[in-house]
């Protein structure tokens, strides 16, 4: 989890765009919501230190933030016929499924499930990008501010669009996704070893596993293709920020214009606030130290049967427990346990006390423990959070737990794993070394490549030529196609000859015989 910024924090950044504004670029944002956001704010902030202006085009049912408090930031809201209530509701039907129904279900079923999730989601993103297109006299003003380039999350479909009715460079960031840098992105990736986002598999795959991979793309790209999502986004991208990095990711093929900035938000840790340095477990905590656990910024609340099998676990380690919840407090509650609806994670995953981080598996958490060495346990729930903990099992820095099937006894020997077997810790460091051995940070790189596409107006030299291809042409079918023509008409031809040949002979021999 990502802290909010502290007022002072805002009040600085906010100073110093004021102060730049007029001597940089000028940055139009559409951003994606929760921990997409919180992703992409430190980009937008250290582009409003480095003297640029960012303007965040944002929808009115926008959860998590708030264009009315203190920003370094403008904002252009847009006002939508969906209510923040009725967002949640959607969002909450959506953590239903993946909680509880999605690994219940069969691969089909649950296919067929998300498929009628995303139709939802798309009939929100028609009417917000509607709304948009629409607004004459924001689109006007949108056009009169000459921004210099536009930065999107595609999770939040229209930005593509708003950049070409604007016509500025457009820059994605993400995490690498079957549908979106595949299909859209160009990026080459056989199913035979690049698993899938979302299916928790990892570069050495059986039988099996290949064939659900295969099937999975296939089912991707007739989605992606239906919704026209794949013409859109490969017109308008220059430039793909991808948040993870080869300290996460399997080798696979590259392309010039995808870059690796994961870990973008991470920093060396600060001093705890006292609120967290009166607690035993930071300054009383002794040999078995600390285990942080968090379930990430969009899981307030879990049943009273989870809460209180989590619980009894817990109260069953040596260790302190800083738990990050907001829901009721469990009334299997440990002492040595304590709850907070906020807790400073970098900070917490940076302390020399700490031992094990439970993790639901989102990017943003995962890449703190990577940045500072800490083994995980992880309970994914929903979206990439499977395929983020497949990565770091692999990579023997986490053990792996069903959420659905969670039982106390599991979570306890996990935790019991991760923090007495010293390989997990051994791996967790060296995945934070390859991680810190970069020859420019995450962050830095991502504002690179940004004003790179705003001072060349673009980064069409990076594109491959993939993005003027068909689908058929991609796979060099129509060669194919040719090539066993032409081998059908030879082997046609020669079998002829052969067939006249044998008569010929026939006919010759019979002749000599009479």
């Amino acid at each position: 989890m990502v802290p909010a910024m502290a007022g002072k924090e805002v009040a600085v950044l906010w100073l110093l765009a004021v102060l730049g504004w007029g001597s940089g670029g000028k940055v139009l944002v559409w951003p994606a919501d929760n921990s997409h956001w919180l992703n992409m704010e430190y980009i937008l902030q250290e582009l409003v230190v480095r003297g640029h202006e960012v303007t965040v085009l944002l929808p009115s049912c926008f959860l998590i933030l708030n264009s009315t408090q203190p920003s370094p930031f403008q904002f252009e809201v847009v006002d939508v016929p969906i209510t923040k209530k009725e967002m949640a509701t959607l969002l909450e039907e959506a953590f239903y499924f993946w909680f509880y129904q999605e690994r219940a279900l069969s691969v089909w079923a649950s296919l067929y499930r998300i498929a009628q999730l995303v139709y939802k989601l798309e009939n929100v993103t028609k009417i917000i990008c509607d709304e948009v297109l629409k607004n004459e006299a924001l689109l006007e003003r949108l056009k009169a501010s000459t921004f210099d380039v536009l930065l999107a999350d595609p999770l939040a479909p229209s930005g593509e669009l708003f950049a070409e009715k604007l016509g500025i460079p457009f820059v994605y960031t993400i995490r690498f996704s079957v549908g979106n840098t595949r299909l859209c992105g160009g990026l080459p990736s056989p199913p035979s070893y690049v698993p899938a986002s979302t299916r928790g598999l990892t570069d050495q795959m059986s039988f099996v596993e290949r064939l659900q991979n295969f099937l999975f793309y296939f089912y991707m790209d007739l989605f992606f293709l239906k919704y026209h999502l794949a013409t859109l986004m490969s017109t308008a991208s220059e430039i793909w920020l991808i948040r993870t990095y080869w300290d996460f990711e399997f080798p696979r093929p590259f392309l010039p214009n995808f870059e690796f900035v994961g870990g973008l938000h991470c920093q060396p840790a600060k001093p705890l606030p006292k609120v967290f340095q009166l607690y035993s477990a930071i300054g009383c905590s002794g040999e078995h130290g600390i285990v942080v656990f968090s379930l990430g910024s969009m899981i307030y609340q879990l049943t009273d049967e989870k809460s209180n099998l989590i619980a009894r676990a817990l109260s069953q380690l040596p260790q302190k427990v800083l738990w990050r919840y907001k829901g009721k407090k469990p009334e299997t509650l440990g002492s040595n346990t304590r709850i907070y609806d906020w807790i400073p994670q970098n900070d917490l995953l940076g302390h020399p006390s700490t031992k094990a981080f439970i993790t639901h598996g989102g990017t943003n958490g995962i890449y703190e423990a990577i940045y500072h060495g800490i083994p995980m346990v992880g309970i994914p729930m929903f979206a990439d959070q499977h395929d983020n903990i497949a990565h770091m099992r692999a990579k023997g820095a986490a053990v792996e737990l069903d959420f659905s099937t969670l039982k106390t006894q599991d979570l306890v020997d996990a935790l019991n794993t991760v923090i007495n077997n010293s390989t997990y810790k051994e791996n967790a460091l060296r995945l934070s070394k390859i991680h810190h051995d970069q020859p420019v940070k995450p962050l830095d790189r991502a504002v690179f490549w940004i004003e790179f596409v705003m001072r060349h107006k673009g980064a069409k030299h990076l594109r491959p030529a993939a993005h003027h291809l068909t689908w058929y042409q991609y796979h060099c079918l129509d060669v194919l196609a040719f090539l066993f023509t032409c081998t059908a008409i030879g082997v046609f031809i020669l079998a002829k000859c052969c067939l006249f040949c044998c008569r010929r002979c026939g006919r010759i021999a019979k002749r000599k015989k009479e």
